[in-house]
């Protein structure tokens, strides 16, 4: 029997906003960075929604930020997440995509999240979502602390590899299967596919998406996470707590710090 799969791109694809700069005004209440950072976040959430930003804009932004988490304590991080997550991510879900996850689904498709977020928030997200597989930029962590480099850069070529060896490793007819994403980074996992789909594009990913026929949807429903899918258990909701906090770090560090040594 042929397996299928659907890879989604998580922010702009399935939430309605950057998961890892969505945290800004929480970290300066907390003391993690002063005023000026949060501002200097603010404009790169406001380049990053508007999509007027560049592969090399965000590059240099994303160092800025990697720059500016790096060393801090874990444990405060993930106390400041704890107690503000929910205010973050509700309402984030686009409805129009949680509902194709579960049109693939019924249809016996295999649904994976392919995200640069952190793992520790990408995992409990999918799961939340029902997601079959989860691949997500995984941070390193030393005494406590971010450190600054990561483990996998799950970014741009290599989205487009962590597809081809899990289409290896479970078997999926990647010609057969689906891709949705909303970044022109993604094209190489977009040309993994035979169905792909620019959902939301930036404008370059729009204009490569009309010369190859690419189908465009416009996702604009965001709802509440938890309106969306069943109330998870304690546990996940702990798991939730403490991966969007690493998210955070791992999210906006892998940009600037781990790019040399991948070759991206």
């Amino acid at each position: 029997m042929t397996r299928i799969a659907a890879f989604f791109d998580l922010d702009k694809t399935i939430i309605a906003r950057s998961s890892t700069l969505a945290f800004s005004k929480h970290f300066q209440a907390g003391g993690l960075i002063t005023r000026a950072a949060m501002i200097r976040s603010a404009y790169t959430q406001f380049v990053y929604v508007v999509g007027g930003a560049d592969h090399d804009q965000m590059e240099k932004m994303r160092k800025s930020l990697s720059e500016m988490v790096t060393g801090w304590d874990v444990a405060t991080v993930k106390e400041i997440v704890a107690d503000t997550l929910h205010n973050v991510v509700d309402p984030l879900v686009y409805e129009e995509a949680v509902q194709l996850m579960e049109q693939h689904h019924a249809q016996g498709h295999d649904v994976i999240i392919v995200s640069a977020s952190g793992t520790e928030l990408v995992e409990p997200i999918g799961a939340m979502l029902g997601a079959d597989h989860v691949v997500a930029t995984q941070m390193e962590i030393e005494d406590g602390r971010y450190t600054g480099e990561i483990a996998l850069y799950a970014y741009r070529e290599e989205k487009a590899r962590a597809v081809q060896q899990l289409a290896e490793r479970f078997g999926y007819d990647l010609e057969q299967s689906y891709a949705y994403s909303d970044s022109i980074t993604d094209t190489p996992m977009l040309e993994e596919v035979g169905h792909a789909f620019a959902v939301n594009p930036d404008k370059d990913l729009r204009k490569v998406a009309k010369e190859r026929g690419w189908d465009i949807l416009v996702f604009n429903k965001p709802v509440a996470l938890r309106s969306r899918v069943l109330t998870p258990s304690t546990p996940t909701l702990a798991a939730l707590a403490v991966g969007g906090a690493v998210a955070i770090a791992g999210g906006v560090i892998w940009a600037g710090t781990k790019r040399r040594r991948l070759g991206a």
